[in-house]
């Protein structure tokens, strides 16, 4: 290139002729014409470099001859020195004085820079943060200016990332003075990475400002800046754990090192070796040095790039030995680091529009995939919810496919809702909910519903305002829960208790075989599965497609009465309607089941309806009288568009009416005067407000301000009715006490119409009865007595057979010492229900450890008419003596269910003792002679209560010796057809006829209870027989209450209410405190609890429903049930092979629930209903046939409603066999003849032909001579 005439620089003429003549050009540097550069077109890095090295070197140089001259004055002045520690050690001030003078404002200073570099304040942070992303600008500038040549000569002025860059440095420059104050060792702080950086980056853009010359040169060792990008994270606390550190600590020291070794080869390629004068140079770009540098390190070495330069080959031999170190010790790990990170370690996206649920606690592909099934079926509305599992451990190949199928409302994450950095993962703050499940198979339940209330503790502390749904093993840790401060029924808090609901709905068996298969079905999701075939299964699996479901009533409900609507939604909508949620004039929610004629529907009222599906529902809400009046396709009832007339709050029709005139209650005129005056009490007095429901209502009131569960009812009872509804103290096979105003006539009668023989108390024993008798718990839902040692209550195998035992409930129960508690107090109090009279109590008697039951004792000592029998339930002789086969339920629970690893054998107990039960064979000598739910009682023994038996106390005839098989009759329906099918349900000479319940735990054990059932073993439980006939039941069928709950918490407010009894917050809390119920006064509250529904069996073969049975449908006993006596019908227990046209042997029932209006009946289907509470059932048998007891049983324990038009029967009975009414067995002043039979055989040692020697006027007397009787 020639000199122009100027004397400027020209440019190459070309790059052919370059490269033909090298070393015949002169070294040349890019030209600019508005630049001066030098005149000969030389090269100034040197300048550049020289600028780095001077300050490097130069400071190194002070900084060492400073130390020198210090060390040398420090040796020279050495005596002074001592001299001066001499003075030190005699004046102790002085010292002080010394050290003062010695702290100057060089240390103030110092300590200044100090706080100001470091991390631990705010400001040290913000400004290594900041000197951090400057760096990585500057890095950023240098790619930029990469692609320019290496040395060019633009004007400042004009070039804007050169203004940029010296803006940068002098940040840094500034930056070096702090540290390098701040330094304790200025020699090492002079050697350190980023000082040398800053000596090679910085002095030269002062000077390429000086020279109107840019040099690329060492500005590339800002890479190294990356290594402290883990520090800084740190600092901003993003960076928590140790793999997460070390993974960021590896990747950066190996990008920074790749980096900054692609900059120098790209600086000496481009530039050539000096001593060939630069001409060996190549152009590179900066990426290619890069790729270069990658393929080096990975030893592949393609050969498309490489290095000419000397000094470039050089820098790669020495790179290649560090690089191939670094790549294989760095790169491995780094792989392992990332591998080992969670899989589902990342956060939930929240999705606009739509709410999600946080599901964590006992996570496994068995309660995920229940949980799944149950909460996205199709039955239900859009489920617009995106379902996020939490767990800390990862799922298993089964689930994480569960998951995939799924993938569109499911996400699963790792973690742990312990850590709050895992809540703050899944966005716990906008969840929906929050749902934990629990371990229902654990050895030790009471650690499991620890580990659950933690987990509710560490959700509540992170988020207060969260709805937490969670289920617990243990009734008795649900008193944990209401320490939690948050813990808030109001919001939706719920905890389900496996155990109460379980045992629950047991004990809702032992009243009404067959209601745990259909409250079981109702809140669990199930598809409608047809099948042609007339089988039994047909109209089962036609009642398994209802559910239960919630919905607003029509505005053209406004002002009718409950039994019209629920008439009117059976009849027209095909919709059965069994409870409503009705709000007080306080605005109190309160859920009312099967209310009466007083309740008048209001604008808004919402309705719990069975139906198959939630769009069958809608009808309720959509139903217009102007517009469907007329339809009668139910499905053609959709939403119209007329105005609709809505009643306004201060029209709300009063609650409380009378019955007898259907007027107002205070505007009646056939009430008493007392009743009146009663009525007209201030509201403050009473304890409920003025339209709380009155006497005669059987409505179930829940609170929902306070409980899921809180019954609230009001009842105005005569001064006689309320004396005869506490049983007189020390009388517990029913005696009734008296009010003043209660002649002896009247008693003589209310006992005359007792179910059981009642023991009239003499007239100092009438003084005696007084109102502060406590025969309720204090919250009036539950019979009580004062605790009782189990000695007291405790049998032997003798004293058990001599205690005439009949329509009891039997409970089999395996435990021991070491036996997890099953909670039996569970089982007990929905059998003492204050809603039941206390004759209708069915007498309880455990079988099993007796160790075992002590440790249960404590919580049973306060229930009436329980005994013990020490024994085994797999002994025959134990069963025998408690008269397994005369008893109204057997139940078969077991305590060591969870304690056996294999899940086939964690049943045997129970199946071993079903099997057992069902082998026995029992003395036919009766024949078909039973007895029946309420029983009788041979002279001097009460078979009720074993506390009242010559054992407790009470004398015996010495003739009784056994109370095995004692021959009662009732009497039955008089039809052929019905006369051999019931024939065949009271043969009780095998075990198979005996009513049973058996708990499982693993569902697939349900195949071992019936041996001649068909079912396949991997058929879902629902599907069996065992579990349609209500014989059997697991607690998996509990998990669907999850999701019930979430989309309707009022569903198991009407759950827990049916199957428990009515628990109350008031008596949670005093188990809470106390563990045992605690006796209370009856008052008019306490007596007002008293007043609800509760689960019968209508019988069809008698009464005045006998005619619908005889082929009716079922639609009209509905209408006829609900209009007469406010009973409402919804569900069938029927035979099994009833069906069929030939006579069957077979008496397994199965359920149906909610059957069509057209259904036909059958003279044996006994009728699922929720019946009002009688308050005249302890004084009129004029009553309607009804069953509360299990349908094995093979007479029908009745009560009456008094019925004028009954079509009598004639008997058609068999030959040499007849049929005694019980009613003519009684004479007055006298028992029955209960004990002849036993006598008979005991004096002959044969057994009577028939039953003929029967004499019905039989007195006490003659009864004990055995006189008159043939």
């Amino acid at each position: 290139m020639l000199p122009a005439k100027d004397g400027d620089v020209r440019h190459q003429p070309s790059q052919n002729s370059m490269m033909a003549n090298p070393r015949k050009m002169d070294p040349i540097i890019p030209y600019f014409a508005d630049v001066p550069c030098d005149k000969n077109g030389q090269r100034m890095w040197w300048a550049f470099l020289a600028s780095s090295m001077v300050t490097f070197f130069g400071g190194l140089f002070i900084i060492l001859l400073w130390r020198t001259v210090r060390y040398l004055w420090t040796v020279c002045c050495h005596c002074s020195t001592k001299k001066k520690d001499v003075q030190r050690v005699s004046s102790v001030e002085k010292k002080d004085i010394t050290v003062v003078s010695e702290v100057g404002w060089m240390t103030s200073v110092k300590d200044w820079a100090g706080v100001m570099i470091s991390a631990q304040t705010l400001t040290g942070r913000v400004l290594v943060v900041l000197v951090f992303i400057l760096s990585i600008g500057a890095l950023v500038i240098y790619f930029i200016d990469s692609s320019s040549p290496i040395e060019s000569c633009p004007h400042f002025d004009k070039e804007f990332t050169l203004q940029i860059d010296m803006a940068f440095n002098i940040f840094f420059l500034l930056y070096f003075g702090l540290r390098f104050i701040a330094a304790n060792d200025k020699l090492w702080f002079w050697l350190e990475v980023n000082s040398v950086v800053d000596f090679f980056t910085v002095p030269p853009v002062f000077v390429s400002v000086y020279l109107n010359r840019s040099w690329l040169g060492l500005r590339f060792l800002r890479a190294l800046r990356l290594i402290q990008f883990s520090e800084i994270l740190q600092f901003l606390n993003i960076l928590k754990t140790s793999n997460s550190i070390k993974l960021v600590n590896l990747c950066s020291i190996f990008i920074s090192t790749w980096l900054t070794a692609a900059g120098f080869i790209h600086l000496v390629e481009n530039s050539g070796d000096p001593w060939e004068n630069f001409q060996n140079f190549q152009q590179m770009s900066y990426w290619e040095c890069v790729y270069l540098l990658m393929v080096t390190m990975s030893t592949v070495g393609y050969g498309d790039v490489y290095a000419k330069t000397t000094l470039g080959r050089l820098f790669m031999v020495f790179f290649i030995l560090g690089g191939l170190a670094m790549f294989a010790s760095y790169v491995p790990e780094i792989i392992e680091l990332i591998g080992n990170r969670k899989k589902y370690g990342g956060s939930y996206s929240a999705v606009n529009g739509r709410k999600h649920i946080v599901v964590c606690g006992h996570i496994t592909l068995e309660s995920v995939s229940n949980f799944l099934k149950d909460f996205l079926h199709k039955d239900r509305d859009d489920v617009n919810v995106e379902i996020v599992f939490l767990h800390n451990i990862s799922p298993n190949l089964e689930l994480e496919a569960l998951f995939k199928r799924h993938f569109t409302q499911v996400e699963f994450y790792q973690g742990s809702v312990l850590n709050p950095h895992d809540l703050a993962r899944v966005k716990i703050e906008s969840a929906d909910a929050c749902l934990i499940l629990a371990n229902k198979y654990c050895a030790d339940p009471d650690a499991e519903d620890a580990s659950n209330i933690m987990r509710v503790i560490s959700i509540k502390n992170y988020h207060p305002k969260i709805r937490i749904i969670t289920q617990m093993l243990q009734y008795h840790n649900k008193a944990h829960l209401l320490n939690i401060p948050s813990w808030n029924w109001k919001e939706g808090d719920d905890a389900i208790c496996l155990a109460e609901l379980k045992l629950g709905f047991i004990a809702q068996s032992c009243l009404a075989q067959g209601l745990s298969t259909m409250l079981a079905n109702l809140f669990s999701m199930r598809s409608y599965i047809k099948i042609e075939e007339d089988t039994w299964q047909k109209y089962y699996l036609e009642g398994v497609a209802n559910e239960m479901y919630t919905e607003y009533l029509s505005s053209a409900f406004v002002g009718l009465s409950f039994p019209m609507v629920c008439e009117l939604c059976y009849v027209k909508l095909k919709l059965l309607l069994i409870a409503i949620e009705y709000k007080s004039d306080q605005r109190e929610s309160s859920t009312l089941i099967n209310p009466g004629n007083h309740v008048k529907m209001q604008e808004g009222t919402l309705g719990f309806f069975i139906a198959s599906d939630a769009k069958e529902v809608k009808r309720a809400l959509y139903y217009c009288k102007a517009c469907h009046d007329d339809i009668s396709d139910p499905k053609r009832i959709k939403k119209c568009g007329c105005k609709r007339h809505k009643t306004a709050g201060s029209r709300r029709t009063r609650l409380a009416c009378c019955f007898g005139c259907g007027e107002a209650e205070h505007g009646c005129s056939c009430m008493s005067r007392s009743t009146r005056s009663n009525m007209e009490t201030p509201p403050c007095a009473l304890p409920l407000s003025p339209t709380s429901v009155s006497d005669k209502s059987a409505t179930l009131r829940t609170s929902k301000s306070n409980y899921n569960g809180y019954i609230k009812a009001t009842m105005d009872v005569p001064a006689v009715q309320q004396s005869a509804l506490s049983p007189k103290k020390k009388q517990r096979n029913g005696g009734m006490r008296t009010s003043p105003n209660c002649s002896p006539k009247t008693i003589r009668l209310l006992s005359m119409s007792r179910h059981e023989p009642v023991l009239i108390p003499s007239h100092d024993q009438m003084e005696t009865m007084d109102d502060s008798v406590k025969r309720y718990d204090s919250t009036g839902m539950f019979h009580w007595c004062p605790s009782r040692d189990i000695e007291k209550v405790t049998l032997t195998r003798s004293e058990a057979a001599m205690t005439v035992l009949s329509g009891h409930v039997v409970v089999c129960i395996f435990g021991d010492v070491k036996s997890a508690v099953v909670g039996l107090r569970n089982l007990v109090m929905p059998l003492r229900a204050s809603n039941f009279h206390y004759h209708e109590l069915k007498h309880i008697v455990f079988v099993g450890s007796l160790e075992y039951l002590k440790r249960e004792w404590e919580t049973l000592h306060n229930f009436p008419k329980v005994s013990i029998l020490p024994g085994t339930p797999l002994s025959r002789a134990d069963l025998r003596a408690v008269n397994i086969n005369l008893c109204d339920m057997c139940v078969i629970l077991s305590a060591n269910q969870t304690n056996i690893d294999d899940a086939s054998l964690q049943d045997k107990e129970c199946i071993l003792a079903s099997l057992n039960i069902k082998s026995m064979q029992f003395d036919d000598s009766i024949g078909l002679l039973q007895a029946n739910s309420q029983g009788f009682t041979p002279p001097g023994m009460d078979r009720s209560s074993p506390e009242n038996s010559p054992v407790h106390g009470l004398e015996r005839q010495t003739s009784i010796s056994t109370g095995a098989n004692i021959p009662i009759i009732t009497e039955l329906a008089k039809s052929d057809r019905l006369l051999n099918a019931v024939c065949v349900r009271q043969d009780k000479s095998c075990g198979t006829n005996i009513p049973m319940i058996t708990e499982l735990v693993n569902d697939a054990n349900v195949q071992f209870l019936d041996q001649d059932d068909d079912d396949d073993p991997d058929t879902e439980l629902y599907l069996t027989q065992p579990f349609a006939c209500g014989t059997a039941f697991a607690v998996s069928v509990l998990d669907s209450l999850m999701s019930a709950t979430y989309f309707n918490d009022n569903i198991l407010t009407l759950i827990r209410t049916l199957v428990t009894g009515g628990a109350t917050p008031e008596l949670e809390g005093l188990l809470a405190e106390e563990n045992a119920l605690r006796g209370g006064y009856s008052d008019t509250h306490t007596l007002a609890n008293r007043d609800r529904c509760r689960v019968a069996q209508l019988a069809l073969y008698d009464g005045p429903f006998a005619q619908l049975g005889e082929g009716g449908c079922y639609g009209d006993l509905f209408c006829k049930a609900l209009k007469t006596y406010n009973m409402l019908c919804f569900g069938i227990y029927r035979l099994r092979d009833a069906h069929l046209s030939a006579p069957s042997q077979c008496t397994k029932r199965y359920v149906i629930t909610n059957p069509p209006y057209e259904f036909e009946l059958v003279p044996t289907d006994l009728i699922f209903c929720l019946m009002q509470f009688d308050h005249n059932a302890a004084q009129c048998r004029s009553t309607l046939s009804h069953s509360s007891h299990s349908s094995s049983k093979k007479s029908s324990s009745v009560h009456s409603i008094s019925t004028k038009h009954t079509k009598s029967r004639e008997p058609r009975d068999k030959p040499n066999r007849k049929y005694i009414n019980t009613q003519n067995w009684r004479n007055k002043g006298s028992t029955h003849c209960l004990g002849i039979l036993e006598m008979y055989r005991m004096k002959t040692g044969k057994k009577p032909d028939s039953l003929s020697f029967f004499s019905p006027k039989c007195t006490v007397d003659e009864l004990k001579g055995h006189r008159n009787c043939k």
